[in-house]
C-alpha cells in the first residue's frame, strides 16, 4: 500500500497531465461530433472524404495509414460509402491485388459542403490559444508522438 501511495505521489503531475489531455480530447471530439452529425457523417467517413479531397485518389492501404483506421473498420466504411455514392473503388492497374479509392462528384460536393463548418469549428475550439501557443502545442504533441 505504501508503494502505491509513493507511486501516485511520484506520478502526480503525469497523471494530472493525462487527465487534462483526455478532457481536452473529449471536448474536441464532442465539438467535431456535432458538425459530423449535422451533415450525417461519422468521424471516419469525414476523414475518408477529407483525405481523398486533399490528397487525391489513394490505395486503400494508404488511406488506412493516412487516417489511422483499422482495416476491418475501413472495409465496412468504404463499402457503405460506395453504396451511398460518395466514393468509388477500382482495381489498381499497377497491382491487381490492390484497390484505389476516389471521390465521386457526390462525395466531392459533400466534403465541400462540410469543410467550411468543420474549419470554423476548429477555429472556434483553437481560439483559446494564440498562434504561438498553437505552434508550441504542435511541437509538444509531436514530441509525444515521437517518443513511442
Amino acid at each position: 500500500m505504501e508503494n502505491l501511495k509513493r507511486l501516485f505521489k511520484e506520478a502526480n503531475v503525469d497523471l494530472k497531465t493525462m487527465i487534462v489531455f483526455h478532457k481536452a480530447e473529449r471536448l474536441i471530439r464532442a465539438s467535431e461530433a456535432h458538425i459530423f452529425k449535422k451533415h450525417q457523417l461519422t468521424p471516419t467517413q469525414f476523414s475518408v472524404l477529407e483525405t481523398l479531397y486533399s490528397k487525391g485518389d489513394l490505395r486503400i492501404q494508404d488511406l488506412i495509414d493516412s487516417i489511422l483506421a483499422t482495416s476491418g473498420n475501413m472495409t465496412v466504411v468504404i463499402r457503405n460509402m460506395v453504396r451511398d455514392g460518395w466514393i468509388k473503388r477500382e482495381t489498381d492497374p499497377d497491382d491487381r491485388r490492390a484497390c484505389i479509392v476516389s471521390l465521386t462528384e457526390k462525395g466531392r460536393k459533400k466534403i465541400i459542403e462540410v469543410l467550411p463548418d468543420h474549419i470554423r469549428n476548429v477555429q472556434k475550439v483553437m481560439s483559446v490559444f494564440s498562434e504561438e501557443e498553437q505552434k508550441q502545442l504542435q511541437t509538444l504533441l509531436k514530441k509525444l508522438k515521437g517518443s513511442h
